[in-house]
């Protein structure tokens, strides 16, 4: 096989709820080759974790061809479940270390599929410390739920 330079894109990636369950709003910027791109979307009726998890999948969805991406959250929950989790849950068949079925399966499952054609660095930052790019996702997330429930 052909080794070959893949492009390097840094996403960043935030969710958001207002209660838990709730209205959700996700938020993500990629950046490449000194250009950002701000995506962001809401869910009437969700989890914060599956908010965080929609938020990695619509940045890495936007790219067009396989790129080296190094994706920075503020989400143990979506970092730890990409490094440490999901070969476990896969060999217990989608079973969790306490014998229950692992939430959110298919949004891990699309994370996985996506896994398989980027090269992912996953990166947690803490939230609400000052990083900028995490703070502006969490700002596109909370402004998705706002203009959903003005627009009702």
């Amino acid at each position: 096989m052909t080794n070959v330079l893949l492009k390097t894109v840094e996403i960043f990636s935030d969710g958001a709820c207002s209660g838990n369950p709730g209205p959700g709003g996700w938020g993500t910027l990629l950046r490449c080759d000194g250009r950002e791109k701000e995506l962001c979307g809401f869910e009437e009726q969700t989890t914060n974790n599956r908010m965080e998890l929609t938020a990695a999948i619509a940045g890495l969805e936007a790219l067009k061809k396989p790129c080296q991406v190094l994706l920075t959250t503020d989400s143990e929950y979506l970092k730890k479940g990409m490094t440490e989790w999901i070969d476990g849950w896969i060999r217990r068949g989608w079973v969790n270390s306490q014998k229950k079925p692992v939430a959110n399966r298919d949004l891990w499952e699309k994370l996985l599929k996506l896994n398989e054609i980027h090269q992912i660095e996953w990166n947690w930052v803490r939230g609400h410390d000052g990083h900028a790019e995490n703070e502006r996702c969490d700002e596109l997330a909370r402004n998705a739920i706002k203009a959903a429930r003005s627009s009702n």
